[in-house]
C-alpha cells in the first residue's frame, strides 16, 4: 500500500493545477490562444503559480499531499474542501471550453459565421457558474461529500480528460493550419467531435491510463 508521496510524484502534480486554475478566467485565455500571451496572462499566471505553490506546501492539492488520502476506492470517507474546489474548477476547464468550441464550431458550420470570441464573451461565464454551482452541490464526480465512489468517479474524470486535452490539441493545430470557412470548418469539426468520441470510447473500455474498472476494496499501490 502507498503511504506516501513521492517528491517527484508530488511535483509532477503540481502543473495540473497551475494549468486549471490559469484558465479559470476564460475570455482571458481565449485572448490568450487568439492574440498571444499579453501583460494580464503574465499577471495572473504569476498569482496561480503563488497560489497553487503555497496550497501544494500545505498539501491542499489533489496529488501534491505528503501522503495519499485515499488509500482504499470505495472507502466512506469525508470529502477535504481543497479535493472539491480543485475537481470543481477541474470540470470547468474540461466542460466548459470543450462545449463552447463544439458550440462554436457547429454554428460556423451551419451558418459560416464564426462567433467563438462572442461565445467566450458572453456564455463562459454563466456556464462557469453553473459548473460551479454543480460542484458546490457536490453533483460532480470527485467533489461529493463522500469519497466512497472514487473508483468509479475517477474513470469519469480521467476518461474525460483524456477525451478533451486529445481533442482541444487537435483543433489548436487545425484552427492555426486551416482557413476559416468551408471545408476547413468542417473538417475542425468532424476531427473535434471525433476525437471526443473516440477517446471517450477507449476510456469507457478502461484502455487509457486512470480509467479502468477499479475492483471494490481495491488499494493504493506504490
Amino acid at each position: 500500500m502507498r503511504v506516501r508521496n513521492k517528491t517527484y510524484y508530488r511535483f509532477a502534480h503540481w502543473p495540473i493545477w497551475i494549468w486549471v486554475f490559469f484558465l479559470a478566467p476564460g475570455p482571458l485565455t481565449f485572448n490568450l490562444f487568439a492574440h498571444g500571451f499579453t501583460w494580464a496572462n503574465s499577471l495572473w499566471l504569476g498569482a496561480v503559480l503563488i497560489g497553487t505553490g503555497i496550497a501544494g506546501i500545505q498539501g491542499q492539492l489533489p496529488g501534491v499531499e505528503p501522503a495519499p488520502y485515499i488509500l482504499r476506492f470505495d472507502e466512506d470517507k469525508p470529502n477535504p474542501l481543497y479535493r472539491k474546489v480543485c475537481y470543481t474548477f477541474a470540470w470547468n476547464a474540461v466542460l466548459n471550453f470543450a462545449l463552447l468550441n463544439l458550440a462554436g464550431l457547429i454554428v460556423a458550420v451551419v451558418s459560416g459565421v464564426w462567433i467563438m470570441k462572442q461565445l467566450y464573451q458572453y456564455a463562459y461565464l454563466p456556464l462557469c457558474a453553473v459548473i460551479l454551482l454543480l460542484g458546490a452541490a457536490g453533483l460532480l464526480p470527485r467533489v461529493g461529500q463522500s469519497t466512497r465512489h472514487e473508483g468509479t468517479e475517477r474513470r469519469y474524470f480521467y476518461g474525460s480528460v483524456w477525451a478533451v486535452t486529445t481533442g482541444q490539441t487537435l483543433l489548436l493545430v487545425l484552427w492555426k493550419l486551416l482557413p476559416r470557412g468551408e471545408p476547413g470548418d468542417l473538417i475542425k469539426l468532424i476531427v473535434f467531435a471525433g476525437a471526443l468520441a473516440s477517446m471517450g470510447m477507449l476510456a469507457w473500455r478502461g484502455i487509457l491510463p486512470r480509467t479502468r474498472p477499479i475492483l471494490p476494496g481495491e488499494i493504493m499501490v506504490d
